[in-house]
C-alpha cells in the first residue's frame, strides 16, 4: 500500500488535493479520491503546464505532478480532505523551473557543504470586504493601531480558528496581533528546515484565505493593499546549522554581532546579491509601493529600501537580533514561499564560497538619518529594474539554475509589459488636459 493511501486509511481522508506552487506564487491543484491517490503517487497527476504561470507551451507534454507523501498536510477546517505539495517531472525528467525543485536543489546544494538551513517566516496579511476595496472592521482606524487589543478581539474569530488549526497540525504557533495598519494582522509559528517551512507557508495562505471566505471576509498578502498604510511583509529568520540539526554553525558568543565568521560570509552573500534577490522576494509592480513608500499613516513603513545591515534595528534589510541568527526583512506577501527560501540559500551559499564582506554595520535610524549611509547601494525602484538586476547577476542565476533563471526571467518581463500595457485612472488625471 502507497503512504498516501495508507495516510487515508488511517484518517478517514476522502480526497487530496494535489499540489504545485507555479512561478508566480499561485497553487494549483487536482482534487484526487483516496481510492486512485495510489497511481498518482507512482506516475504523478497530469497537468496542461502552460494553463499555469511556467515557462511552457501548449504543445508541451504533460507535466506530472509527483506528491511527496512526507509533507501531506490534512485540512483541519475540512478534515476528509488532505493538501500535499508535489515535485514536478516531464517527458521522463525533472522540471527545474518548478519553484519546489528549486528550493530542493539549494537544499541539497547546502547539505554538501555539511549545512542545514532552518528558516522561519513572519507572514502579514490583510482582512478585507468580500470586495477587497476596504478594510473589513469599519471600528479600525487608530492612527497607531500595531496590537491595537481591540482591533485583534473584534476578529478573534478568524485569527483564533487559524491559531487552533496550526496548534492541531503541531506547528507550534506561539503569539498573533493585529499588525501596523488598519485591518492588516500578523501569526507566528516556529522555525523549522527550510524546506518544511516553505511547505506550511504555502499552506498557511491557503489556510488564511480559506478561513477568511468561511467567515464572509477576504484575506490578502498583496505587499501594499491599502495605499498610504504599511504594506504586507515577509521577514525570514535564518539560522545554519550542522547536518544534525544539532549546532548551529552562525553562533559565536566572542563576535559582538553574535555570529561567526561563516554567518557573516552568508550575510555578505546577501548583501552582495541583494539587488537581483530582490525580483523574487519583491516580485510584483504593486511590490514596490511597499519598500519605496512614503511615510505611511502610523509614521513608518518598516520597509527597506537600501541594502544595508544592524543589529536589533528594523530600520535595515538585514537585522541581527540576537546571537546566530539573522531577519532578512526585505520580502513581502507575495514573494513565492519555496523561491524564498531557495533565494536565501542561493546568495547565502555564494557568501560563503567567495567568503564574501556584508561591509560595516550601521546603527543608525535609515527612516530619519539614512542620508549618512551615502554609500548604501539602493534596492530596484520597480519590477524592471529588479528583472534588469536579476539578469546582470550571473552567479546568483547559475547557484539557483539556469533553466529556472531563463523561465522565470521571461515571465516577470512579461508581466512588466503587461503593466505598461494598462491604461490607468493617473494617466487621464494628469494628461487628459494637456
Amino acid at each position: 500500500m502507497s503512504k498516501l493511501a495508507k495516510f487515508a486509511e488511517t484518517t478517514g481522508v476522502k480526497y487530496f488535493m494535489v499540489s504545485y506552487t507555479d512561478l508566480f506564487g499561485a497553487q494549483r491543484a487536482k482534487l484526487v479520491p483516496a481510492q486512485a491517490i495510489a497511481d498518482m503517487e507512482a506516475d504523478g497527476a497530469g497537468f496542461a503546464g502552460f494553463a499555469s504561470w511556467l515557462d511552457m507551451t501548449p504543445a508541451d507534454a504533460d507535466l506530472l505532478a509527483i506528491p511527496d507523501p512526507d509533507a501531506v498536510i490534512q485540512l483541519p477546517w475540512k478534515p476528509d480532505v488532505a493538501w500535499v505539495p508535489t515535485v514536478g517531472v516531464m517527458n521522463d525528467a525533472p522540471v527545474e523551473q518548478m519553484p519546489r525543485a528549486v528550493l530542493k536543489s539549494m537544499i541539497a546544494k547546502a547539505e554538501a557543504e555539511g549545512l542545514r538551513v532552518k528558516t522561519g517566516v513572519e507572514a502579514e496579511f490583510f482582512l478585507l470586504t468580500p470586495e477587497g476595496d476596504a478594510i473589513s472592521d469599519p471600528a479600525d482606524t487608530a492612527e497607531k493601531p500595531c496590537y491595537d487589543q481591540q482591533a485583534v478581539m473584534r476578529r478573534y474569530d478568524v485569527i483564533a480558528e487559524i491559531c487552533d488549526y496550526m496548534l492541531d497540525l503541531g506547528w507550534g504557533p506561539y503569539q498573533n496581533d493585529h499588525e501596523d495598519a488598519n485591518g492588516q494582522f500578523e501569526m507566528n509559528w516556529e522555525y523549522d528546515d527550510a524546506l518544511v517551512t516553505a511547505d506550511r507557508h504555502s499552506f498557511f495562505k491557503f489556510m488564511v484565505k480559506s478561513v477568511a471566505e468561511k467567515h464572509g471576509l477576504r484575506a490578502t498578502f498583496m505587499p501594499k493593499p491599502i495605499e498610504g498604510l504599511t504594506g504586507n511583509g515577509c521577514h525570514a529568520h535564518v539560522s545554519v546549522w550542522d547536518l544534525a540539526g544539532e549546532t548551529n554553525v552562525f553562533a559565536d558568543d566572542t563576535d559582538e554581532n553574535g555570529l561567526s565568521e561563516k554567518g557573516m560570509q552568508f550575510l555578505g552573500g546577501i548583501m552582495a546579491h541583494a539587488r537581483a534577490m530582490t525580483v523574487i522576494t519583491n516580485p510584483t509592480v504593486n511590490s514596490y509601493k511597499r519598500i519605496n513608500a512614503p511615510v505611511t499613516a502610523s509614521g513608518a513603513t518598516w520597509a527597506p529600501n537600501t541594502v544595508t545591515w544592524s543589529g536589533n534595528n528594523r530600520t535595515h534589510m538585514v537585522r541581527v537580533p540576537g546571537p546566530g541568527r539573522f531577519e532578512l526583512r526585505l520580502a513581502d506577501g507575495a514573494a513565492n514561499p519555496y523561491l524564498l527560501q531557495a533565494a536565501i540559500i542561493a546568495a547565502g551559499l555564494s557568501g560563503i564560497a567567495g567568503k564574501a564582506d556584508p561591509g560595516p554595520r550601521l546603527d543608525i535610524n535609515m527612516y530619519t538619518e539614512g542620508h549618512l549611509a551615502q554609500d548604501a547601494v539602493q534596492l530596484p525602484l520597480n519590477l524592471l529594474d529588479a528583472v534588469r538586476a536579476f539578469d546582470g547577476d550571473a552567479g546568483l542565476k547559475a547557484m539557483m539554475g539556469e533553466g529556472f533563471a531563463a523561465a522565470y526571467s521571461k515571465l516577470k518581463m512579461q508581466e512588466w509589459q503587461s503593466f505598461l500595457a494598462h491604461f490607468s485612472t493617473w494617466e487621464k488625471a494628469n494628461t487628459l488636459d494637456i
